[in-house]
């Protein structure tokens, strides 16, 4: 299957270098110099402009986004959308909004071209290596590109989830459950970290993660993180946020759903901005270990 690639970051080239491996023919572009010359000394075919990547097609053209959400993504697809004909696809991979996949799914169709919402999970090992999919739009155009989704999906991790918004949705509520699981591991290793006893947090993680109820990938990423950094005194106890929690959180507002744990997980990722504590040090670990999400260092260090 032929695709033509559009952000060639860290999710984008892995997904990229996934799709080559299983035999698709893949053409790439960024708006990065930086990005393109990375994608090219890995084994990616990268043109220099967005025109070149568009001219190049046999049959329809599958355009795959992995483009920062919001306004970055909206802004390319309406210009894709003046730039590509009618039966062809777009499918953005990225963490938009639901809300906005809907719009661009009725803005494309208005022009008759298809488009795809693509919730991705897995970090970049997931995006390497088998990536887990949920996926939003017509039936009959997901099963156009169904064998490309199967193909870098991990075994039993892609799903069609039906109409035009509703990947986007449930990757969403995805990573609200991710924040809630992330903030109480961290606050579990703050509690241990307070106690009167003397841990070894790698080896705390580790055992927890043969056998115990709360073994994780996350508590992997935990044992890695402490391995690197015994008391995590490197870095700062600074959490970003991607949106998607708060976005959950407004959705259960809309639904009258109760979700204090996401809704807290969230509050805590604001307040982390202004205190340094040893979970919000934990939680920036886990993101950064799934993630590549940037960390604060310490200015000591």
């Amino acid at each position: 299957m032929e695709l033509k690639f559009i952000g060639l970051g860290k999710m984008g080239h892995n997904l990229a270098l996934n799709a080559i491996d299983k035999g698709h023919n893949v053409l790439g572009f960024d708006i990065s110099a930086d990005s393109r010359n990375n994608a090219k000394n890995l084994g990616i075919n990268v043109v220099e402009t967005l025109e070149d990547l568009l001219k190049e097609r046999n049959g329809k053209r599958i355009v795959f986004l992995s483009v920062v959400s919001g306004n970055p993504t909206n802004e390319l697809i309406k210009q894709l959308s003046v730039m590509l004909d009618a039966g062809d696809i777009v499918i953005d991979s990225g963490n938009s909004n639901f809300n906005d996949s809907v719009s661009n799914y009725k803005m494309l169709k208005e022009k008759s071209i298809d488009f795809l919402d693509c919730g991705t999970s897995g970090g970049i090992s997931g995006a390497r290596n088998g990536a887990c999919l949920m996926i939003g739009g017509d039936a009959d155009v997901y099963a156009e590109v169904e064998p490309f989704f199967e193909s870098v999906a991990i075994k039993d991790g892609c799903l069609y989830t039906g109409e035009a918004g509703s990947g986007h949705y449930l990757k969403m509520i995805h990573n609200g459950i991710e924040y809630g699981m992330m903030q109480a591991i961290g606050e579990g290793f703050d509690i241990l970290n307070e106690s009167e006893f003397n841990y070894d947090y790698e080896k705390v993680a580790k055992v927890w993660n043969h056998g115990s109820v709360v073994r994780s990938w996350l508590m992997e990423l935990a044992e890695e993180g402490f391995k690197d950094d015994k008391h995590l005194d490197k870095i700062e106890g600074v959490i970003d946020a991607s949106g998607e929690a708060k976005w959950t959180v407004q959705e259960a507002l809309r639904l009258n759903i109760p979700a204090p744990v996401i809704t807290t997980s969230l509050y805590v990722r604001n307040a982390s901005k202004i205190t340094n504590s040893f979970s919000n040090r934990v939680v920036a670990i886990l993101r950064h270990g799934f993630g590549g999400h940037a960390v604060t260092y310490r200015k000591d260090n």
